[in-house]
Parts: C-alpha cells; sequence; structure tokens
C-alpha cells in the first residue's frame, strides 16, 4: 500500500523490461552476446550450452529478471517485522521456483534434445521413474537405489564394540588401527536428528575410520530413534544420559586422560551446554572442543527461522502432543524447502523429464534414514535456543542453575561450511566472542553435510583457517573471510594435526571396555540402535 513503494516498483519492472528487450535483440543474432542477468553462483539450472540458444536464452533471461524482481518487491518494505517479510520472500521464491522454465519439458532445451535422441523414451523412463517413487511413497518406503546400502555392510563398517547402552544412547568403542595411538580419546556427539554414521559412511568416506588410522582411539555416541514412548525426554535427558553418561564410560577406559570433546550440528550446541556446565561444576575431562556446524547463537539461524516463530512453535506443539515426537517425514520436508532448487525441482526433472536416475551415494542413502524428535526436547530446543536465545544470552539452566559458554577456556576447534542452509556460517563463527578459548575456525566449501564429510583426496574441497591468536583482535566475519588463509583440499589433514598438537605422545591402546568399572562389550558395532526403524 506503500506509494513510494509502488513508484519504485514500477521504475524497475520498466528499466528490466528494457534491458530485456535490448538483450533479445542482440541474442536473435549474436547467442553468445552479455547476458543482461546472471544466476546466482549455486544456481546451475541454466548452466548448459542448450540455455544458450535462442530462444532460450530469453526464456531464462526473462524469468531471472521476473525472479530479480519479486525479490525486490518482497524486501525492503517499512512497517513490516524482519521475519515476516523473509517468510513472504521465501514463499515468492517457492512459488516462482515452481514456474522456473527448467521445470516443463516445452521450456527446457536438454528435455528436448533429450526427446529427440531418443525418440521419447526419456519420458517412458521418467514415467516408470515416477510411478516406482509413488509405490514407494505410498508403502513408506525409501527412495530407489538406497537398498544397495545398509548399515554394517557397506556402511558403519569400522570395526567396534558397543560397551556401554542405556535408554538413549549406544557407546561404540572403536577397534584401534595402530600399534600406538595418542592418550586422550576422542568423543564424537552427532546429532540425533541423523544417524550417527554420516561420520561413518562407507569407508573412503569415513571420519571415523581417518581418525583411527591416524593413532586416535575414538568413541561415538549412537542416539536411540525416539518413539512415542519417549515424548517426555528433555534436552536434560540427552545432556544427562547422553553426554554425560558417555564421558564417564570413557573416562573409566581411558582413566589418566582428558578428552577430545567433538560435536556434530546439534550434538556440538549440546556439547558446549554441557562443557560450560562442567566448567562451572569443576570438572576438567574435556582437554578440546571441536565443533562441526553447530551453533551456540541462534540470532542469525539462517532460513531455518522461517519455520520457528512463537506460532509455528505452538502449532508443533499442537501436533507432537498427539504424535508424541516430530515424524520423519515433517523434519525431512522442511530441510528439503531450504534446498527445493537441488533436492525436490532439478531431481524431479532429472528423474521424470529426463529419465535419468541420480546415481544413489552413501551419503544420499544416509540422508534417507530418517530419524524422528521426542515432542519434549524439540518443543525445549525450539523455544529455549531459537526463539528466546537462551544459551547464547546465558539463561539456559542445568541443574537449576544457568550456563556461561564465556566459561570455557579449552582450545576450540570450529567447522563451518560456505553453503549451510541449517547453520549458517556467520552463526557459527559467533563462538569467537562467546567463550575464552582459542578459537580455530574453518570454513569449508559445501554444505551442511558435504562440506564436514570432506575425505582428503576429493579435488573439490577447499577451505580457509585461521586461529584467533593469529589474526589478533576480534574480527567480524567478512574480514575474518578476507584474511584467513586459504588452502586447497580437505580440512581433515588440518584437524588432525591441531588434535595432534593439543594430544601426548602416543601409548599402548586402552582396551575394549573396562569390565572391571563396569562397561564390557555387548555387542559389534554399529550396535542395535541405529538399526532401529
Amino acid at each position: 500500500m506503500s506509494p513510494d513503494k509502488q513508484i519504485e516498483l514500477v521504475r524497475k519492472a520498466a528499466r528490466k523490461w528494457a534491458r530485456y528487450l535490448e538483450y533479445c535483440s542482440r541474442a536473435c543474432s549474436d547467442p553468445h552476446c552479455e547476458a543482461c542477468i546472471e544466476p546466482l553462483p549455486q544456481d546451475k539450472r541454466f548452466a548448459g550450452d542448450p540455455w544458450q540458444a535462442w530462444p532460450y536464452n530469453a526464456i531464462y533471461q526473462g524469468f531471472l529478471l521476473t525472479q530479480q524482481w519479486w525479490h525486490n518487491a518482497t524486501t525492503g518494505i517499512s512497517g513490516v517485522s524482519r521475519h515476516h517479510e523473509e517468510v513472504v520472500s521465501f514463499v515468492a521464491r517457492q512459488l516462482l521456483d515452481m514456474m522456473s522454465p527448467a521445470n516443463f519439458p516445452s521450456s527446457n532445451p536438454e528435455v528436448l534434445k533429450e526427446t529427440l535422441d531418443t525418440g521419447g523414451q526419456n519420458l517412458v523412463r521418467g514415467a516408470v521413474n515416477f510411478f516406482e517413487d509413488w509405490q514407494r511413497a505410498v508403502r513408506g518406503g525409501p527412495p530407489a537405489g538406497t537398498e544397495r546400502f545398509a548399515v554394517g555392510d557397506n556402511l558403519a563398517v569400522t570395526p567396534g564394540q558397543v560397551i556401554f547402552r542405556n535408554e538413549l544412547i549406544e557407546l561404540i568403542q572403536y577397534m584401534p588401527a595402530t600399534d600406538k595411538v595418542h592418550p586422550e580419546p576422542i568423543l564424537i556427539v552427532p546429532a540425533w536428528i541423523m544417524k550417527y554414521y554420516i561420520l561413518d559412511l562407507s569407508p573412503e568416506n569415513s571420519l571415523v575410520k581417518y581418525l583411527v588410522e591416524k593413532g586416535h582411539t575414538v568413541f561415538m555416541i549412537s542416539w536411540k530413534n525416539p518413539t512415542v514412548e519417549d515424548r517426555d525426554l528433555g534436552m536434560e535427558d540427552y545432556r544427562r544420559l547422553g553426554v554425560m553418561a558417555a564421558l564417564d564410560a570413557v573416562s573409566a577406559i581411558a582413566p589418566e586422560s582428558r578428552v577430545h570433546g567433538v560435536g556434530y550440528c546439534l550434538g556440538g550446541t549440546l556439547l558446549s551446554i554441557a562443557a560450560a556446565a562442567m566448567v562451572r561444576d569443576g570438572d576438567d575431562r574435556l582437554a578440546t572442543m571441536t565443533l562441526f556446524a553447530a551453533q551456540t547463537d541462534f540470532t542469525e539461524a539462517g532460513e531455518l527461522m522461517l519455520f520457528i516463530d512463537a506460532a509455528q512453535v505452538s502449532f508443533l506443539e499442537d501436533i507432537m502432543a498427539e504424535q508424541g515426537c516430530l515424524d520423519t517425514k515433517q523434519m525431512a520436508g522442511t530441510f528439503q524447502l531450504l534446498r527445493s532448487n537441488d533436492l525436490i525441482w532439478s531431481a524431479m526433472v532429472q528423474n521424470y523429464l529426463m529419465g535419468q536416475r541420480r546415481p544413489m551415494f552413501d551419503l544420499m542413502a544416509w540422508n534417507a534414514d530418517a530419524t524422528r524428535m521426542p515432542a519434549r526436547m524439540h518443543s525445549e530446543y525450539l523455544r529455549q535456543l531459537f526463539l528466546d536465545n537462551d544459551l547464547a544470552d546465558e539463561r539456559y539452566c542445568v541443574d537449576g542453575r544457568p550456563v556461561s559458554l564465556h566459561d570455557i577456556r579449552i582450545p576450540i576447534f570450529a567447522v563451518s561450511t560456505l553453503s549451510d542452509h541449517v547453520a549458517p556460517w556467520r552463526s557459527v563463527y559467533k563462538i569467537h566472542s562467546q567463550t575464552n578459548a582459542d578459537v580455530t575456525f574453518v570454513l569449508s566449501n559445501g554444505g551442511h553435510n558435504a562440506g564436514i564429510v570432506s575425505p582428503p583426496g576429493n579435488t573439490r574441497r577447499r577451505h580457509q583457517i585461521a586461529t584467533h591468536d593469529d589474526l589478533a583482535a576480534y574480527l567480524d566475519p567478512d574480514t575474518w573471510q578476507a584474511r584467513a588463509t586459504h588452502h586447497e583440499g580437505s580440512w581433515w589433514p588440518c584437524w588432525l594435526g591441531w588434535l595432534s598438537n593439543h594430544s601426548g605422545e602416543p601409548v599402548k591402546p586402552p582396551g575394549l571396555g573396562a569390565a572391571r568399572k563396569g562397561y564390557r562389550r555387548l555387542g559389534e558395532a554399529p550396535g542395535t540402535y541405529v538399526l532401529m526403524p
């Protein structure tokens, strides 16, 4: 209703039309002429050569200009809260992505070429793929191709033993692969929003295998997939029965050594809470803390915040009150919307219009192995951390008393990724100002999962790294990015070197389990909890 905004949008539309018509007149005779608008770096829909030929270049250029105009129309509006503006802009983008010329056979030159080359067999194969996917969806089955991957067969196969189990976790101790190991064991706390074996995928992509082969003793928490009976499990239960119970077991098996704590995503947030409470209570068992794509301040939590406000959390709580937990499909749907171009529309074009199945690989198979969230825990997590930001503001309570991340002084290694839609890297970066620790920060290319599962040898990986002391005073994220050292390849070797610098001289490996201390071998890894549907 703002006249100024309306006039501005009319002017923008006129300028865009003029640019577009001028471009079309040039593109008719010179398909390789300079474009009037470039796609965003992450937008690969129109990257193929067929899109640069007339009239498809004009079609996609017109779409991108329209998309840009709608971005102008749904942002920078006075009198609207930032959250609601972002919601409207997000919905507008989702609707536009549905109407992309790449999604329709008649306006997608790559689909048309494939149809001509195969005599329409691509559409026949696409119809078969669609019917198969529909059948799997109706039956509640996994995506096509996942049957080639099985936990304990070709996923999560690093040798180890379950040495502790309670009502929430199994703790896996991995067998040593070297004659001597660093005395400080590593305890990994994955997020319970995912199955733990993302860090122990196929052998060539396994972080666990990489660590044990480099002389480290590794323990991993495997979370139980909650059911309706677990509806009353809360954040404190996950800290007490998860992190602290696992730490007690590790300390019993390696009693003379402090522990390298590692947390991934939500597991990293919980590890940070536990570490702050431990310092407050005089518990110094942690030697270092490593955080993979983990947030401790949620004021800039990215597009995930679009789904989280007081009204939406209340709505979720009503759903969970009936179900007892947040269903796997509800979780997966949210994350798919955050990357709808890659996970929905591009996949649809590839599978149903091109008739070509995207090859299934270990990370995709893991992604299809979804988990649930207990009602109480999920409500506490959303309200206390996302909505109220209690941890960053020192209001989050453990055992009835608030904890402060500023109490943490052990060295921290924090990893973030450039394309992370779940834990944006500038949000992860806030750990610098929240603790009194020596922070080594890594910014890797890739997303929330692929940027972490980044074994050496992958030529597409690169990262930046800097330690706080190297840069002296506090730097804002953009300045840090401009100054931090660039490296080609995986960040894993950098982390390995950092761990070695904070570890003692290698010693004889500890035994698997310690029956005399109440812990014993309960079965081969990967255990039983990870196999729960």
